[in-house]
């Protein structure tokens, strides 16, 4: 029993000192990457032409990629609708009910 005796203390000291170490390293490697980065506010503080240039280009890129991911969406979205019209074709002609007949009864008749 005498191991026992000693592992709740050491436990929580153990989670203690540990929890201390990680905070302090992550509080000196935060600080550490804010000072080697430039950040978002710097670029946008800094009236430097570069600064602005790449801002811009920053916004133009994300505008297009914005685009290209709506328009490969709408095509997912075609390519669904379709898939979803052969399988109601398909299951009306396995029920019994022919597709002809299907699709002259939804178009309006011209009298």
């Amino acid at each position: 029993m005498s191991n026992r005796d000693g592992f709740a203390g050491g436990f929580f000291a153990g989670a203690l000192v540990g929890g201390l170490v990680g905070g302090v390293l992550g509080v000196l490697l935060s600080r550490r990457t804010e000072e080697s980065a430039p950040s978002e506010e710097r670029l946008r503080s800094s009236s430097r032409p570069e600064a602005k240039a790449i801002r811009a280009r920053t916004r133009q890129i994300k505008e297009e990629t914005i685009e290209v991911a709506r328009r490969s969406l709408e095509d997912k979205i075609a390519q669904l609708n379709d898939a979803i019209d052969d399988v109601r074709l398909q299951l009306n002609n396995v029920n019994g009910a022919p597709a002809a007949s299907e699709i002259e009864r939804s178009l309006p008749k011209d009298s």
